[in-house]
């Protein structure tokens, strides 16, 4: 039976031309495409900069590590994929998670003031499905407590806070452009900031901690090595490919939440399903549509799905949970929002350029498999 996936890329024509002209232009990496790319980007979320590097991992460790932090705490949410938190352990600092609210599935701003130490650098606050955190009293507590704000958009590239686009809010965002992403670039990421300083400081991590313009050993040939950077680049053909995922990121979004409205309204009347409460000031950009269930078993729809032709999954399974994470003391109990939210949630399948007989038939496989598992 064909299975409909959770995720999908959508490539089209348009997409393959500018590869394969970026493959003709004689520049592979290190060129043109990768400045027109971060402007454009910059332009589109209204920051002043934009440093396209390989991954949205990349783009957190780089985040990170630009912010001269050389110990400490960083808050953060345990109901995200593991890159967050590795990023912090990357950098040598301490991750100190905080429970989620359950309605929205985000880090509650009411347990973050809690957690605060003498130690704790900076809050690194995840946008959850597509849908902007409570970003006003989380600004609010960072700026009482003299904390930087770093902002993992990796979904919700296009979502608003209030009239301002994600990306040109926080001291630093990031961005991924994996393949189930909204828009992609293969692989890759994106940092934004609106602070020069960190831009520069930036540009030097991604690329070995080089800087060119340095002529410390004489000649047109010559560089200093400033910082100890990284090598994470990210290629023309790459950027060429971001440039044209990124002129149709509003109609790619679109088509999600058309998506989304569709089986929010599906699924409004079914005792056993609860979605998502989106916030008065966000305007999501919707990654991924999750059920919440009640009464029936997630994993038992799960199967009951597969056998229907539908791939679901789970975001996510909460990174205190992993056997490395383990190893640093954390206790389950200490989040009860997520724990619950871990039991009973399931992610549908969502994508752009997913068929309306896809999602019609998305939407009676998961009525017809809770009708069925309700009896038993």
């Amino acid at each position: 039976m064909r299975q409909i996936p959770t995720g999908k890329p959508s490539i089209g024509h348009e997409d393959v031309l500018a590869v394969q002209q970026a493959l003709l232009s004689g520049w592979l990496t290190t060129g043109p495409k990768v400045q027109e790319f971060e402007q454009a980007f910059a332009r589109y979320v209204g920051s002043r900069y934009a440093i396209a590097v390989s991954s949205g991992t990349a783009a957190l460790e780089l985040a990170l590590a630009c912010l001269d932090i050389t110990a400490g705490e960083i808050i953060t949410t345990p109901f995200t994929f593991v890159a967050t938190a590795n990023a912090i352990l990357y950098n040598d600092l301490k991750p100190v998670f905080v429970d989620i609210d359950p309605e929205t599935l985000n880090i509650n701003p009411k347990k973050i003031e809690a957690a605060i130490t003498k130690d704790t650098k900076a809050i690194l606050y995840v946008d959850y499905a597509g849908q902007p955190c409570d970003i006003d009293s989380i600004r609010q507590i960072a700026e009482r407590n003299n904390l930087f704000l770093v902002e993992d958009a990796a979904h919700a590239l296009g979502a608003r806070y209030g009239s301002t686009r994600v990306g040109a809010i926080a001291d630093l965002t990031t961005f991924s452009f994996h393949p189930l992403k909204n828009m992609t670039t293969g692989e890759g990421g994106m940092i934004t900031t609106n602070q020069e300083k960190l831009y520069r400081k930036l540009l030097l991590l991604r690329n070995h901690g080089l800087d060119k313009e340095d002529k410390k050993f004489g000649g047109a040939w010559s560089y200093n090595m400033k910082l100890l950077g990284r090598n994470y680049r990210l290629s023309d053909l790459q950027c060429a490919l971001g440039l044209t995922q990124l002129q149709k990121i509003e109609q790619l979004n679109q088509k999600r939440a058309a998506v989304v409205n569709r089986y929010r309204e599906a699924f409004s009347s079914i005792p056993e399903i609860s979605v998502l409460t989106v916030q008065e000031k966000a305007a999501p950009a919707w990654h991924l549509f999750v059920i919440l269930l009640r009464g029936v078993g997630r994993n038992a729809l799960f199967e009951e799905l597969g056998h229907r032709g539908v791939k679901a999954n789970v975001h996510y399974i909460p990174i205190y949970h992993f056997d490395y994470y383990q190893t640093l003391g954390f206790c389950p109990t200490d989040f009860p929002n997520t724990e619950k939210a871990f039991k009973n949630i399931l992610t549908l399948p969502l994508y752009a350029d997913i068929s309306g007989e896809e999602v019609a038939h998305v939407i009676g496989a998961v009525k017809e498999s809770i009708k069925k598992l309700a009896k038993k």
